[in-house]
């Protein structure tokens, strides 16, 4: 209540807010196939483009946004990049599902590529290192990362530990994503509807698992009641991560936790190696704490 009362004084300040949306999805033929050919050309650089990149895979398009203090000029920027890619590419679409359309065989779906660069190659490599890891299929899951920040003069009208407004933000922010994470699950029941599964993303174990949604297909696979598969052991998933212990307590808390993280080996990526026949087939043989 104490810091509802602070706030309350200067209203205006929440007007200061800033947030800004990375949406990704898959792009798809007319006949809603995923699509296998490159990064269009008329959409620019992925690797220097500000609004338009790729993420996982060569089909798979990221539409970022720049901050905006109002939610009416945010959404209107995305609509003015999504409708500069759709116009660009009249013979495609966008998928509008987190789980991915019917997918062609692991082997043929294309990673991104960016050019020869160093730090091109990087990313390249980065994402070969995850198609070894995990597979190429569950990184064709798309998703939209949502940025927020607080206007700086906030944080010191707000009862909060620190000698300094840097030290405040961070305890803030900190205090920000616990309670983030506190409420995760009801967000998930609210807006993470993903109730089905195309059958081309299972493998026959998990498959049985699940129920047809017309019986005797192969198509589409659900389960009764079902709010999130995207967010279950089915989806998005990282099996090593389970040995990472998150901290949210501190930030220099959770700086260690990532630093230990990119620089403990795991056993199963070690004994993967760096590099094949010449090649760089992963970045390192550390856990990673992003995927």
């Amino acid at each position: 209540m104490q810091n509802l009362s602070s706030l309350q004084q200067q209203p205006d300040l929440l007007k200061e807010i800033q947030r800004g949306i990375e949406r990704e999805a898959i792009r798809i033929t007319k006949d809603g196939q995923f699509a296998l050919d490159k990064h269009p050309t008329v959409l620019g650089s992925a690797l220097t483009h500000p609004n338009i990149t790729t993420d996982y895979s060569e089909a798979l398009i990221e539409l970022i946004t720049s901050p905006h203090k109002t939610v009416e000029e945010l959404l209107m920027e995305l609509h003015h990049v999504h409708q500069f890619v759709v116009q660009s590419v009249p013979d495609q679409n966008l998928w509008t599902q987190s789980m991915p359309c019917h997918l062609p065989e692991e082997k043929d779906i294309p990673i991104a590529e960016y050019g020869t660069s160093n730090s091109g190659t990087l990313r390249h490599v980065y994402r070969e290192g995850l198609a070894l890891r995990y597979g190429k299929k569950m990184q064709c899951i798309a998703g939209l990362h949502y940025n927020f920040s607080l206007p700086p003069e906030l944080w010191q009208l707000l009862p909060i530990e620190g000698n300094t407004q840097q030290e405040k933000q961070n305890v803030g922010y900190m205090a920000l994503i616990r309670n983030f994470k506190r409420y995760a699950w009801l967000l998930m029941y609210l807006f993470g509807a993903s109730p089905t599964i195309n059958g081309s993303f299972l493998n026959e174990e998990q498959k049985k698992r699940l129920t047809p949604l017309v019986e005797g297909e192969d198509h589409t696979y659900y389960l009764p009641y079902a709010t999130s598969l995207r967010m279950s052991d089915l989806g998005y998933r990282n099996d090593a991560q389970s040995n990472l212990k998150s901290c949210f307590n501190t930030l220099e808390g959770f700086a260690q936790l990532i630093y230990d993280a990119v620089t403990t080996p795991w056993p199963a990526y070690e004994a993967l190696g760096t590099q094949k026949d010449g090649k760089w087939i992963q970045l390192n043989r550390q856990y990673d704490p992003y995927n």
